[in-house]
């Protein structure tokens, strides 16, 4: 835990593509200024120039490529859920041959890579065997090599047998919606691989997150920063490079809505971790509750709206449903906000 915060001011105004500002992980965004932000004391702002170079470098430095893909432009990663229970879409994709052609379709609509998971996560959710979360992932992941997918596949998991599978059907980099906190072992197997690992923010289980969130946060900006900056350690320790690693806050996952609300407002302070960024908020409940929008199916456009404001903030990474969307959105966005020559260049 550290006593200051910062979080870089994102700028993306034409007026600042050149000259004096500093590039924001070697993204798109660039700052001058910083919040800095400390708990029990009302927050400020500070020039960069006024920090030391120790104070900035991770905020400068750019981000590694993950399984291939380079992070100095946003990625989208469709969602692929074989589960018959998700909030969403369960039993959409639940046969082999209807997810791998949702697999197909996505990244045929701009999908940089594909996650796929096969236990339902959604507040209430209850856990799945290992040998059936294997029998529903293993499949989909082999049948869309088979296919000739030659996109990046991550996993979406919990479970350390589950990730050793997934590996050895295809999959490239595997995503923890746990935070390692329900198999630890899932780091040892990244490290093995050499698999890019995500981790996310998350508190309690599946079934028990959103009673527990009201009371689980002093400053839940903060204390999600300082949980992520364990995680990311506890990887690191049992042998995953940081250049391997993305994080992502978890929008959702044991958070009410204005905690949801509060991390999405400084979502650019996650860059000090020196970690790609992941954000997954699509057509969750927060998107309903906010637009009136009762059908999930139908919460795209919401969707769309968060993910170009954390585009906005740096975020390399969304995780989405709605790729069509949303690849539309950030090419229109990329030609308004960075230039049309500079979008084209990507």
């Amino acid at each position: 835990m550290t006593d200051t915060y910062l979080r870089p001011i994102p700028l993306t105004d034409p007026a600042y593509r050149g000259g004096k500002a500093l590039q924001l992980a070697g993204g798109w965004v660039r700052f001058t200024h910083l919040e800095r932000l400390r708990r029990g004391a009302a927050p400020d702002i500070v020039a960069a120039h006024d920090l030391p170079a120790a104070a900035l470098a991770p905020f400068l430095a750019p981000r590694p490529a993950v399984a291939g893909l380079t992070l100095d432009r946003p990625r989208l990663m469709g969602i692929l859920n074989v589960t018959p229970d998700s909030f969403s879409d369960g039993g959409v994709d639940d046969s082999v041959a209807a997810a791998i052609a949702r697999g197909q379709m996505m990244l045929g609509e701009g999908a940089d890579l594909i996650d796929i998971g096969g236990e339902s996560t959604r507040p209430g959710a209850r856990p799945l065997p290992v040998a059936e979360e294997v029998a529903r992932v293993a499949p989909v992941i082999a049948g869309l090599r088979a296919a000739g997918v030659g996109a990046p596949i991550s996993l979406d998991t919990r479970k350390a047998a589950v990730a050793e599978a997934g590996l050895r059907a295809g999959a490239g980099l595997l995503n923890d919606v746990s935070g390692l906190r329900h198999d630890p072992a899932l780091a040892r197997i990244a490290a093995h691989a050499g698999a890019p690992l995500i981790v996310m923010h998350s508190i309690g289980t599946p079934e028990t997150m959103q009673a527990m969130a009201p009371g689980a946060y002093g400053d839940v900006v903060l204390d999600v920063y300082d949980a992520l900056a364990a995680i990311v350690a506890e990887a690191e320790a049992a042998g995953v490079a940081r250049a391997r690693i993305m994080i992502d806050p978890g929008i959702g996952f044991g958070k009410t809505l204005d905690q949801n609300l509060a991390l999405l407002d400084r979502l650019s302070l996650f860059h000090g971790l020196g970690c790609g960024i992941l954000l997954g908020v699509s057509r969750k409940g927060m998107i309903g509750t906010l637009s009136g929008e009762t059908v999930a199916a139908r919460r795209g456009p919401g969707s769309a709206a968060i993910g170009l404001w954390a585009v906005a903030q740096g975020i390399q990474m969304l995780r989405v449903h709605d790729t069509a969307t949303h690849t539309q959105a950030i090419a229109l966005w990329q030609a308004l906000a960075l230039g049309r020559q500079e979008e084209q260049s990507t």
